[in-house]
């Protein structure tokens, strides 16, 4: 479900997929060939949410922000990640179950492993690999994960395709 909010509304790009059993509401920009799995909630009432192009943001997350925030391209969201980061870069991904507190900021290609609760205000450097409860760092996005990362994005896309493709029922 799309809905408005203080007169502003989601705009999907035309080759995005949002599921029907998503719900966004808001100021929030969805870029191309990203998608919007089923369960998810984004609730852009208090700023601007978008989200880049050839993102993922998978079952049952949610992603809200008390100031706005930026998902950057490529990134994965796992699936029921709570997200109230400020900013998170290029190619990142945010494994499952992972929290993401209000105002982190998650660097391009990082690595949230999940179940990981980064903290409030966090900054996460470009390409490390944070884990646990609280985040902290275990080291650098090693090649393998950088694959696994690329392979998880590129192969939503496809997925979101068939998708759009395949259409709902009536």
């Amino acid at each position: 479900m799309l809905r408005s909010f203080n007169g502003k509304s989601p705009r999907i790009h035309p080759t995005a997929f949002v599921s029907e059993a998503a719900y966004l509401v808001g100021d929030i920009e969805v870029g191309e060939h990203s998608s919007i799995w089923p369960g998810v909630v984004i609730r852009a009432d208090n700023g601007k949410i978008t989200i880049g192009a050839s993102t993922n943001i998978q079952d049952n997350a949610v992603v809200h922000a008390d100031h706005g925030a930026a998902i950057g391209d490529h990134v994965t969201l796992g699936h029921g990640v709570v997200c109230h980061a400020a900013r998170v870069g290029d190619g990142a991904l945010l494994g499952n179950g992972c929290v993401v507190n209000e105002g982190a900021v998650i660097g391009r290609s990082a690595l949230v492993a999940a179940n990981s609760v980064v903290l409030e205000g966090a900054e996460v450097a470009d390409e490390t690999l944070v884990a646990g409860a609280p985040a902290r760092v275990r080291g650098q996005v090693a090649k393998r994960h950088r694959d696994m990362m690329d392979d998880t994005w590129r192969h939503y896309v496809g997925k979101a395709a068939e998708f759009k493709r395949e259409g709902g029922l009536e």
